[in-house]
């Protein structure tokens, strides 16, 4: 006779729990939420109010409730570049290559979430810097923004732009300008008005320098006359007779010197005899 093998049978708790199982699996994932570094949470509630206005969600890990959802932002300094087309004062198309550094206001997370959204940058600091960008450069000619104003203009669009976004809850640390680029006949044009400018400086220059350099001649001629008309005024016969004979003396210690005579020259001057 053959033998019967025993018949497996799996127990009917089993059936159960491997679903419950699962479930509670899936429903710890839905449950927890890790904010990364540089990054923070709003939470909105399905049966609570929605949005969390009051309350900020930081780094690490979090239990939310399987109907809840956790929207989690970037909060760290990101950058917006942007290439814009705009108009200068006399209607020239200018292109500026700028960029924007900006970050979320951390404490207002929750309000910037139900008022704009994930999809801000779009929303409002795009539109803001582009309007802050037209009504700067259409102060300025396309003389002054390629030569002398482009820090002037960069500061004004940081502070236009801060100023619309200030009820935003977005933060805006800085705008820079990195490059305006005007039509070639037009900016070829002004570089050639620029180059006139400077050699017209360069000879002014000159000129002036010159002109002081012959000033500087007259003066010290004039002075020079000056003091020989002062010296000459202030010489008597009886000053330049004891020169003459205290001159006189010092030559005689010369050991080529013989004979000196008191009085004998003009006007009793001494003369010096020598060996010649």
């Amino acid at each position: 006779m053959s033998r019967q093998q025993p018949e497996f049978s799996f127990p009917k708790r089993g059936v159960l729990v491997i679903p419950l199982l699962i479930f509670i699996f899936i429903l710890f994932a839905k449950s927890t939420v890790t904010i990364k570094s540089g990054q923070a949470g709003v939470l909105y509630k399905t049966f609570g109010g929605g949005v969390v206005i009051g309350e900020t969600y930081g780094e690490g890990f979090h239990l939310v409730a399987p109907w809840n959802e956790m929207h989690v932002y970037e909060v760290r300094q990101q950058e917006l570049f942007e290439k814009m087309k705009v108009l200068s004062s006399n209607g020239l198309e200018i292109q500026i290559d700028a960029s924007a550094w900006y970050q979320p206001v951390y404490q207002d997370l929750g309000k910037l979430h139900k008022t704009l959204g994930e999809n801000y940058l779009q929303r409002v600091i795009q539109p803001a810097i582009r309007s802050a960008a037209r009504s700067v450069v259409g102060r300025y000619t396309p003389e002054q923004l390629y030569s002398s104003k482009r820090d002037a203009i960069q500061d004004e669009i940081f502070t236009e732009t801060k100023k619309i976004l200030e009820k935003q809850h977005v933060q805006l640390n800085e705008v820079l300008v990195r490059d305006v680029t005007l039509p070639s006949t037009i900016k070829e044009a002004i570089e050639r008005k620029l180059k006139q400018e400077q050699e017209s400086l360069e000879y002014e220059f000159r000129l002036v320098t010159a002109q002081k350099e012959a000033e500087k001649q007259i003066i010290e001629a004039q002075g020079k006359a000056d003091a020989n008309k002062i010296l000459s005024a202030s010489l008597t016969d009886k000053i330049l007779q004891d020169k003459g004979i205290e001159a006189t003396l010092k030559l005689a210690q010369s050991p080529n010197s013989k004979v000196v005579l008191i009085g004998a020259g003009k006007d009793g001057m001494p003369i010096i005899l020598g060996n010649q």
